[in-house]
Protein backbone atom coordinates (compact mmCIF):
# COMPACT_ATOMS: atom_id res chain seq x y z
CA UNK A 1 0.00 0.00 0.00
CA UNK A 2 1.02 3.38 -1.15
CA UNK A 3 1.52 6.24 1.67
CA UNK A 4 -1.78 7.88 0.26
CA UNK A 5 -3.36 4.37 1.02
CA UNK A 6 -2.41 4.47 4.36
CA UNK A 7 -3.54 7.74 5.35
CA UNK A 8 -6.57 7.24 4.14
CA UNK A 9 -7.20 3.97 5.82
CA UNK A 10 -6.35 5.63 9.05
CA UNK A 11 -8.94 8.33 8.29
CA UNK A 12 -11.61 6.19 7.74
CA UNK A 13 -10.78 4.17 11.01
CA UNK A 14 -10.52 7.92 13.01
CA UNK A 15 -14.63 8.23 11.07
CA UNK A 16 -15.47 4.96 12.23
CA UNK A 17 -14.30 5.83 15.87
CA UNK A 18 -15.88 9.06 16.33
CA UNK A 19 -19.29 7.53 14.67
CA UNK A 20 -19.62 4.63 17.46
CA UNK A 21 -18.94 6.91 20.01
CA UNK A 22 -21.48 9.45 18.81
CA UNK A 23 -23.77 6.34 17.79
CA UNK A 24 -26.48 7.36 20.77
CA UNK A 25 -26.85 11.01 19.24
CA UNK A 26 -27.01 9.40 16.08
CA UNK A 27 -29.78 7.79 16.88
CA UNK A 28 -31.59 10.32 18.37
CA UNK A 29 -31.50 12.31 15.56
CA UNK A 30 -32.78 9.13 13.33
CA UNK A 31 -35.51 9.68 16.40
CA UNK A 32 -36.10 13.31 15.23
CA UNK A 33 -36.10 12.36 11.50
CA UNK A 34 -38.56 9.72 11.38
CA UNK A 35 -40.84 11.92 13.71
CA UNK A 36 -40.05 15.03 11.36
CA UNK A 37 -41.48 13.10 9.03
CA UNK A 38 -45.02 12.69 10.20
CA UNK A 39 -45.24 15.87 11.45
CA UNK A 40 -44.07 16.94 7.99
CA UNK A 41 -47.23 14.94 6.56
CA UNK A 42 -49.86 15.92 9.06
CA UNK A 43 -48.73 20.22 8.05
CA UNK A 44 -49.48 19.25 4.11
CA UNK A 45 -52.72 17.86 4.83
CA UNK A 46 -53.49 20.48 6.83
CA UNK A 47 -52.22 22.78 3.72
CA UNK A 48 -54.53 20.61 1.48
CA UNK A 49 -57.52 21.78 3.62
CA UNK A 50 -56.38 25.32 3.14
CA UNK A 51 -54.19 26.32 6.07
CA UNK A 52 -51.11 28.22 4.95
CA UNK A 53 -48.10 26.53 5.48
CA UNK A 54 -46.70 28.81 8.84
CA UNK A 55 -50.38 28.27 10.59
CA UNK A 56 -50.22 24.28 9.58
CA UNK A 57 -46.62 23.90 10.96
CA UNK A 58 -47.46 25.82 14.00
CA UNK A 59 -51.08 23.70 15.01
CA UNK A 60 -48.57 20.67 14.17
CA UNK A 61 -45.62 21.40 16.31
CA UNK A 62 -48.23 22.98 19.28
CA UNK A 63 -50.37 19.45 19.30
CA UNK A 64 -47.20 17.43 19.45
CA UNK A 65 -46.37 19.36 22.22
CA UNK A 66 -49.64 19.19 24.26
CA UNK A 67 -49.78 15.53 23.60
CA UNK A 68 -45.92 15.21 24.92
CA UNK A 69 -46.77 17.29 27.91
CA UNK A 70 -50.22 15.26 28.67
CA UNK A 71 -48.30 12.06 28.13
CA UNK A 72 -45.81 13.32 31.13
CA UNK A 73 -48.14 14.39 33.26
CA UNK A 74 -51.13 12.61 33.04
CA UNK A 75 -49.44 8.73 32.29
CA UNK A 76 -45.90 9.19 33.43
CA UNK A 77 -46.91 9.85 37.44
CA UNK A 78 -49.40 7.36 38.10
CA UNK A 79 -47.05 4.81 35.96
CA UNK A 80 -44.14 5.72 37.89
CA UNK A 81 -45.93 4.88 40.99
CA UNK A 82 -47.73 1.16 39.87
CA UNK A 83 -43.62 0.57 38.09
CA UNK A 84 -42.26 1.23 41.76
CA UNK A 85 -44.89 -1.30 43.45
CA UNK A 86 -44.37 -3.89 40.33
CA UNK A 87 -40.50 -4.06 41.44
CA UNK A 88 -41.53 -5.45 44.42
CA UNK A 89 -44.11 -7.28 43.56
CA UNK A 90 -41.67 -9.62 40.94
CA UNK A 91 -39.60 -11.12 43.46
CA UNK A 92 -42.64 -11.71 45.77
CA UNK A 93 -44.56 -13.38 42.89
CA UNK A 94 -41.09 -15.66 42.10
CA UNK A 95 -41.25 -16.78 45.19
CA UNK A 96 -44.76 -18.19 45.21
CA UNK A 97 -44.04 -19.82 42.13
CA UNK A 98 -40.78 -21.21 43.76
CA UNK A 99 -43.20 -22.41 47.05
CA UNK A 100 -46.05 -23.61 44.76
CA UNK A 101 -43.36 -26.00 42.86
CA UNK A 102 -42.21 -26.91 46.06
CA UNK A 103 -45.75 -27.92 47.52
CA UNK A 104 -46.80 -30.01 44.20
CA UNK A 105 -43.21 -32.12 44.74
CA UNK A 106 -44.60 -33.05 48.23
CA UNK A 107 -48.00 -33.78 46.98
CA UNK A 108 -47.34 -35.29 43.86
CA UNK A 109 -44.17 -37.21 44.18
CA UNK A 110 -44.29 -39.69 41.54
CA UNK A 111 -45.75 -37.88 38.83
CA UNK A 112 -42.14 -37.11 37.05
CA UNK A 113 -41.83 -33.69 38.62
CA UNK A 114 -38.27 -35.15 40.31
CA UNK A 115 -36.88 -31.97 38.90
CA UNK A 116 -38.80 -29.90 41.20
CA UNK A 117 -34.84 -28.46 42.78
CA UNK A 118 -33.35 -27.96 39.54
CA UNK A 119 -36.81 -25.28 38.61
CA UNK A 120 -36.24 -24.21 42.11
CA UNK A 121 -32.36 -23.46 41.46
CA UNK A 122 -33.93 -21.92 38.05
CA UNK A 123 -36.25 -19.42 39.39
CA UNK A 124 -33.64 -18.32 42.18
CA UNK A 125 -31.34 -17.12 39.49
CA UNK A 126 -34.20 -15.99 37.53
CA UNK A 127 -35.36 -13.93 40.45
CA UNK A 128 -32.04 -11.46 40.14
CA UNK A 129 -32.03 -11.58 36.75
CA UNK A 130 -35.96 -10.40 36.33
CA UNK A 131 -35.45 -7.23 38.79
CA UNK A 132 -32.31 -6.45 37.18
CA UNK A 133 -34.02 -6.31 33.79
CA UNK A 134 -36.86 -3.97 34.93
CA UNK A 135 -35.01 -2.12 37.30
CA UNK A 136 -33.38 -1.00 34.39
CA UNK A 137 -36.36 -0.71 32.17
CA UNK A 138 -37.69 1.42 34.39
CA UNK A 139 -34.54 3.65 35.15
CA UNK A 140 -35.18 4.88 31.87
CA UNK A 141 -38.23 6.93 33.57
CA UNK A 142 -36.79 7.52 37.14
CA UNK A 143 -33.45 9.14 35.65
CA UNK A 144 -35.54 12.57 34.91
CA UNK A 145 -32.57 14.34 33.96
CA UNK A 146 -31.65 12.30 31.10
CA UNK A 147 -35.15 11.74 29.85
CA UNK A 148 -35.48 15.54 29.71
CA UNK A 149 -32.58 16.08 27.92
CA UNK A 150 -32.87 13.69 25.51
CA UNK A 151 -36.13 14.34 24.98
CA UNK A 152 -35.52 18.58 24.20
CA UNK A 153 -32.75 17.46 22.05
CA UNK A 154 -35.34 15.08 19.75
CA UNK A 155 -37.39 17.68 20.13
CA UNK A 156 -35.50 20.64 19.03
CA UNK A 157 -34.54 18.66 16.04
CA UNK A 158 -37.61 18.12 15.08
CA UNK A 159 -38.72 21.53 15.17
CA UNK A 160 -36.10 22.51 13.34
CA UNK A 161 -36.32 19.81 10.63
CA UNK A 162 -40.07 20.54 10.24
CA UNK A 163 -40.12 23.94 9.85
CA UNK A 164 -38.02 24.08 6.65
CA UNK A 165 -36.88 20.83 5.90
CA UNK A 166 -35.63 21.29 1.93
CA UNK A 167 -32.42 22.67 2.84
CA UNK A 168 -31.41 19.64 5.10
CA UNK A 169 -32.72 16.97 2.04
CA UNK A 170 -30.76 18.77 -0.78
CA UNK A 171 -27.71 18.95 1.43
CA UNK A 172 -27.72 15.07 1.60
CA UNK A 173 -28.51 14.46 -1.80
CA UNK A 174 -25.82 17.01 -2.91
CA UNK A 175 -23.04 14.46 -1.34
CA UNK A 176 -24.02 12.27 -4.16
CA UNK A 177 -22.91 12.65 -8.08
CA UNK A 178 -24.78 15.21 -9.94
CA UNK A 179 -25.80 12.00 -12.17
CA UNK A 180 -27.66 10.31 -9.92
CA UNK A 181 -28.83 12.93 -7.28
CA UNK A 182 -32.60 12.26 -8.97
CA UNK A 183 -32.54 8.81 -8.48
CA UNK A 184 -30.99 9.78 -4.26
CA UNK A 185 -34.13 11.64 -3.74
CA UNK A 186 -36.27 9.34 -5.19
CA UNK A 187 -35.40 6.50 -2.93
CA UNK A 188 -35.72 9.14 0.29
CA UNK A 189 -39.17 9.65 -1.15
CA UNK A 190 -39.78 6.06 -0.97
CA UNK A 191 -37.86 5.89 2.42
CA UNK A 192 -40.21 8.57 3.92
CA UNK A 193 -43.19 6.82 2.72
CA UNK A 194 -42.37 3.28 4.35
CA UNK A 195 -41.65 5.34 7.68
CA UNK A 196 -45.31 6.94 7.65
CA UNK A 197 -46.97 3.54 6.79
CA UNK A 198 -44.46 1.96 9.68
CA UNK A 199 -45.28 4.54 12.06
CA UNK A 200 -48.79 4.68 11.37
CA UNK A 201 -49.28 0.89 11.74
CA UNK A 202 -47.33 0.63 15.14
CA UNK A 203 -49.22 3.34 16.77
CA UNK A 204 -52.32 2.16 15.77
CA UNK A 205 -51.31 -1.38 17.13
CA UNK A 206 -49.55 0.32 20.34
CA UNK A 207 -53.31 2.24 21.23
CA UNK A 208 -55.39 -1.10 20.19
CA UNK A 209 -53.19 -3.34 22.24
CA UNK A 210 -52.71 -1.36 25.47
CA UNK A 211 -56.51 -0.47 25.63
CA UNK A 212 -57.06 -4.07 25.06
CA UNK A 213 -54.92 -5.29 27.32
CA UNK A 214 -56.23 -3.44 30.21
CA UNK A 215 -59.72 -4.35 29.82
CA UNK A 216 -58.60 -7.65 29.83
CA UNK A 217 -56.39 -7.49 33.19
CA UNK A 218 -58.93 -5.12 34.75
CA UNK A 219 -61.81 -8.11 34.40
CA UNK A 220 -59.44 -11.00 35.82
CA UNK A 221 -58.84 -8.66 38.58
CA UNK A 222 -55.00 -8.57 38.12
CA UNK A 223 -53.70 -5.21 39.75
CA UNK A 224 -51.39 -2.71 38.47
CA UNK A 225 -53.63 -2.68 35.26
CA UNK A 226 -52.40 1.12 34.09
CA UNK A 227 -48.91 0.11 34.88
CA UNK A 228 -48.75 -3.62 32.72
CA UNK A 229 -51.11 -1.56 29.77
CA UNK A 230 -48.74 0.44 29.13
CA UNK A 231 -46.40 -1.55 29.13
CA UNK A 232 -47.88 -4.38 26.36
CA UNK A 233 -48.53 -0.85 24.72
CA UNK A 234 -45.26 0.35 24.34
CA UNK A 235 -43.35 -3.18 24.32
CA UNK A 236 -45.81 -3.69 21.02
CA UNK A 237 -43.43 -1.47 19.08
CA UNK A 238 -41.13 -4.28 19.28
CA UNK A 239 -41.64 -6.91 17.19
CA UNK A 240 -41.28 -10.38 18.44
CA UNK A 241 -39.60 -9.98 21.63
CA UNK A 242 -41.94 -6.78 23.16
CA UNK A 243 -45.12 -9.04 23.05
CA UNK A 244 -42.93 -11.96 25.35
CA UNK A 245 -42.05 -9.63 27.67
CA UNK A 246 -44.72 -7.67 28.14
CA UNK A 247 -46.84 -10.91 29.61
CA UNK A 248 -44.23 -11.66 32.31
CA UNK A 249 -44.79 -8.89 35.16
CA UNK A 250 -48.83 -9.49 34.69
CA UNK A 251 -48.52 -12.99 34.95
CA UNK A 252 -46.46 -12.72 38.65
CA UNK A 253 -48.48 -10.40 39.78
CA UNK A 254 -51.65 -12.92 39.24
CA UNK A 255 -49.63 -15.75 40.48
CA UNK A 256 -49.45 -13.69 43.98
CA UNK A 257 -53.26 -13.89 44.49
CA UNK A 258 -53.94 -17.17 42.50
CA UNK A 259 -52.07 -19.76 40.14
CA UNK A 260 -54.95 -19.61 37.87
CA UNK A 261 -55.12 -16.24 37.27
CA UNK A 262 -51.45 -16.44 35.66
CA UNK A 263 -52.87 -19.00 33.40
CA UNK A 264 -55.89 -16.88 32.45
CA UNK A 265 -53.41 -14.00 31.78
CA UNK A 266 -51.37 -16.18 29.69
CA UNK A 267 -53.90 -16.99 27.70
CA UNK A 268 -55.58 -14.14 26.92
CA UNK A 269 -52.42 -12.67 25.88
CA UNK A 270 -52.05 -15.47 23.85
CA UNK A 271 -55.31 -15.02 22.52
CA UNK A 272 -55.08 -10.88 22.01
CA UNK A 273 -51.60 -11.50 19.93
CA UNK A 274 -53.51 -14.27 17.60
CA UNK A 275 -56.34 -11.67 17.24
CA UNK A 276 -53.75 -8.85 16.26
CA UNK A 277 -52.22 -10.63 13.48
CA UNK A 278 -55.18 -12.23 11.70
CA UNK A 279 -57.12 -9.31 12.02
CA UNK A 280 -55.19 -5.85 12.73
CA UNK A 281 -52.50 -6.70 11.08
CA UNK A 282 -53.16 -6.91 7.69
CA UNK A 283 -55.15 -3.91 7.94
CA UNK A 284 -52.44 -1.76 9.68
CA UNK A 285 -49.63 -3.00 7.87
CA UNK A 286 -50.63 -3.77 4.10
CA UNK A 287 -48.38 -0.80 3.20
CA UNK A 288 -45.38 -1.66 5.19
CA UNK A 289 -42.28 -2.73 3.54
CA UNK A 290 -42.20 -6.74 3.94
CA UNK A 291 -39.05 -7.98 6.19
CA UNK A 292 -38.04 -11.57 6.34
CA UNK A 293 -38.74 -12.28 10.42
CA UNK A 294 -35.46 -13.90 10.66
CA UNK A 295 -33.92 -10.48 10.02
CA UNK A 296 -36.00 -8.49 11.91
CA UNK A 297 -35.21 -11.04 14.83
CA UNK A 298 -31.34 -11.00 14.14
CA UNK A 299 -31.46 -6.93 13.60
CA UNK A 300 -33.35 -6.25 17.48
CA UNK A 301 -30.82 -8.76 18.46
CA UNK A 302 -27.67 -6.29 16.69
CA UNK A 303 -29.26 -3.13 17.84
CA UNK A 304 -30.04 -4.03 21.39
CA UNK A 305 -26.86 -5.14 21.90
CA UNK A 306 -24.40 -2.24 20.48
CA UNK A 307 -26.97 0.54 20.96
CA UNK A 308 -29.26 -0.18 24.14
CA UNK A 309 -33.37 -0.20 24.44
CA UNK A 310 -32.96 3.17 21.68
CA UNK A 311 -31.57 0.88 19.52
CA UNK A 312 -34.04 -2.00 19.95
CA UNK A 313 -36.69 0.38 19.86
CA UNK A 314 -35.19 2.01 16.59
CA UNK A 315 -34.50 -1.46 15.31
CA UNK A 316 -36.78 -1.99 12.52
CA UNK A 317 -37.63 1.62 11.00
CA UNK A 318 -34.05 1.10 10.91
CA UNK A 319 -34.12 -1.97 8.94
CA UNK A 320 -37.02 -0.31 6.72
CA UNK A 321 -35.36 2.42 5.36
CA UNK A 322 -32.21 0.45 5.37
CA UNK A 323 -33.59 -2.72 2.95
CA UNK A 324 -34.91 0.04 0.68
CA UNK A 325 -31.49 1.87 0.09
CA UNK A 326 -29.95 -1.95 -0.25
CA UNK A 327 -32.38 -3.09 -2.56
CA UNK A 328 -33.01 0.15 -4.61
CA UNK A 329 -28.92 1.21 -4.93
CA UNK A 330 -27.26 -2.20 -4.79
CA UNK A 331 -29.51 -4.75 -6.31
CA UNK A 332 -31.46 -2.72 -8.37
CA UNK A 333 -28.99 0.19 -9.70
CA UNK A 334 -25.55 -2.08 -9.16
CA UNK A 335 -26.23 -5.69 -9.68
CA UNK A 336 -29.41 -5.62 -12.12
CA UNK A 337 -27.63 -3.85 -14.34
CA UNK A 338 -24.03 -5.59 -14.31
CA UNK A 339 -23.50 -7.35 -17.72
CA UNK A 340 -20.60 -9.44 -18.42
CA UNK A 341 -18.38 -7.46 -20.99
CA UNK A 342 -19.33 -8.49 -24.93
CA UNK A 343 -16.81 -10.84 -26.44
CA UNK A 344 -15.00 -9.12 -29.75
CA UNK A 345 -14.95 -10.99 -33.49
CA UNK A 346 -11.79 -12.97 -32.62
CA UNK A 347 -12.88 -14.23 -29.46
CA UNK A 348 -16.46 -15.80 -31.29
CA UNK A 349 -14.83 -17.50 -33.92
CA UNK A 350 -12.84 -19.02 -31.93
CA UNK A 351 -15.59 -20.01 -29.69
CA UNK A 352 -17.56 -21.34 -32.86
CA UNK A 353 -14.53 -23.08 -33.52
CA UNK A 354 -13.86 -25.17 -30.22
CA UNK A 355 -18.13 -26.06 -30.65
CA UNK A 356 -18.06 -27.47 -33.83
CA UNK A 357 -15.95 -30.63 -33.83
CA UNK A 358 -15.93 -30.53 -38.01
CA UNK A 359 -13.59 -27.46 -38.32
CA UNK A 360 -11.39 -28.55 -35.69
CA UNK A 361 -7.70 -28.72 -36.74
CA UNK A 362 -6.73 -32.34 -37.43
CA UNK A 363 -4.85 -34.33 -34.68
Amino acid sequence: MTFGQWIGLLVLGVCLYILWEIRQVLLLVFLAVVLATALNWFQLHLQRLGFRRGRAIAISISLSFFLIAGFFLIIIPPFLQEAQQLGVLIPKGLGRVEQWLDDMNHMLPNTGLDDTPLLNRLVTQLEPFLDRIFNNFFALFSNTLAVLLNTLLVLVLTVMLVINPQPYRNGFVRLFPAFYRSRINAILTQSEQALLAWLAGTGLNMLVIGVVSGLVLALLGVRLVLANAFLAGLLEAIPNIGPALSVIPPMIIAFIDEPWRAAAVLAAYIVIQQLEQYLLVPLVMAKQVDLLPAVTLVSQIVFAIFFGFLGLLLALPLVIVGQIWFSEIVLKDILDCWQAEQPDASTRAEAAVLTDPSEAPPI
